[in-house]
């Protein structure tokens, strides 16, 4: 009878002990977790994007553990309520971040809601950042629950980036009490793309080698900077996943798309020359649209100053920030440019808030001019904490009807 060969061990990276090392047959040979993350390029790649998992409301789990196993939404209540965010048990019915409130209970009517206590989670998003630190000092925060970080300097503590990551997720775990999960690649397009791959508690990783085979399937509104007007112009025009951009030559999407082309053509291929970039400071949140034909109802431009309030509205709490200076921007027909502004006597996140400013600065704008494209904006941003304060806002102006 011939000798039964052992199997042999490969390398991986265990999230349970965080090290690199021999694992045979499927868990870690150091600790035995089966938490293995398993990739050939795992001890050269540097860049990663780390992102809380339904941070506003795993912290308001953490914080009443009656609630742990219940579907929780946090989000303002009432008829013209949104959605900040929700638990992984809410969202398996089908709710979704700036889902209107109502539509949301209608699909989840056991929800808990809970107001949202945006000086909490920056005290959280603080003690988070303190332990990001503990590898590097390269940190670019996005908004309050997620960052890049470049652990790619040869001065930082030679432990494996992937080891310092693991380290990382485990150590926001057990001090914080909440999961993140990593992306791990050689930029940040792939890095962010990567984490969001295995959510809740992943840690998932992009090779600079696999780029384009793991690009190529994927519909074209994955790449970075491509919204809903952009995806629809590509896909009418029969461009409907990444490999569909892979195959055309960087100049023939300079030509289709402009400046724009060259990043496209880049993130197509698994390339992306931007640094990360610690501590950038947010001046002003916008959101604009182009209309499919000129308009100068004030009616029709305040229902899409509605949707661009809420746009604008969910990326200033995702962020964590708020403003006070309220921007309508609007271009006629002719192409000239003008923009209107209010100064609100407290900082506002709030979407109904920037709606109805706006929607003044429309009414006395609607002069009979024919407009092509809207914008809305909220300056002169800080910290969130303090913004809104309760029966501060009294307003005359129409409220939309309801989406």
């Amino acid at each position: 009878m011939p000798a039964i060969e052992p199997r042999a061990a490969t390398q991986a990276l265990c999230l349970g002990c965080c090290r690199i090392g021999d694992a045979l047959a499927g868990v870690c040979a150091r600790c035995g977790s089966p938490r293995l993350v398993a990739h050939p390029e795992l001890s050269h790649l540097a860049i990663a994007h780390i992102d809380c998992d339904a941070f506003y409301a795993s912290v308001e789990k953490r914080d009443r553990p009656p609630l742990a196993n219940e579907p929780l939404i946090v989000g303002h209540a009432g008829g013209r309520g949104v959605v900040l965010t929700a638990c992984y048990i809410a969202r398996g019915f089908g709710v979704r971040s700036a889902m209107p409130m109502f539509q949301a209970l209608q699909r989840c009517p056991q929800a808990h809601v809970i107001q949202p206590d945006m000086a909490k989670y920056k005290r959280v998003s603080d003690e988070i950042r303190g332990i990001f630190q503990t590898a590097t000092d390269r940190i670019e925060p996005l908004s309050l629950d997620e960052a890049y970080l470049d652990l790619s300097d040869p001065q930082r503590d030679r432990v494996p980036a992937a080891e310092a990551l693991a380290g990382i997720a485990v150590q926001v775990e057990r001090e914080i009490g909440i999961t993140v999960s990593v992306g791990l690649s050689c930029n940040k397009f792939l890095a962010k793309l990567a984490s969001g791959r295995q959510k809740p508690r992943g840690f998932s990783v992009i090779g600079r080698d696999e780029a384009r085979d793991v690009l190529a399937p994927l519909s074209v509104r994955e790449i970075h900077g491509v919204g809903a007007v952009t995806a629809r112009r590509m896909e009418a025009d029969g461009l409907h996943t990444i490999g569909d951009l892979q195959a055309m030559p960087e100049a023939m999407l300079i030509a289709r798309f402009g400046k724009f082309g060259r990043r496209l053509w880049l993130y197509a291929n698994g390339n992306d020359d931007r640094r990360v970039i610690p501590d950038q400071p947010v001046k002003s949140i916008s959101a604009e649209t182009t209309f499919a034909r000129d308009t100068a109802a004030a009616g029709e431009l305040r229902d899409v100053a509605s949707r661009l309030s809420t746009r604008v509205a969910s990326q200033l709490v995702r962020k964590g920030v708020a403003g006070s200076s309220i921007v309508l921007k609007l271009k006629t027909s002719d192409f000239r440019l003008f923009t209107r502004s209010r100064r609100l006597p407290h900082r506002t996140q709030r979407a109904d808030v920037i709606y109805q400013t706006v929607a003044g600065l429309i009414d006395r704008a609607a002069d009979g001019r024919s407009f092509r494209l809207i914008g809305v904006g909220v300056g002169d941003i800080e910290a969130a904490a303090g913004a809104d304060p309760a029966d501060l806002f009294n307003f005359n102006s129409p409220v939309p009807p309801e989406p």
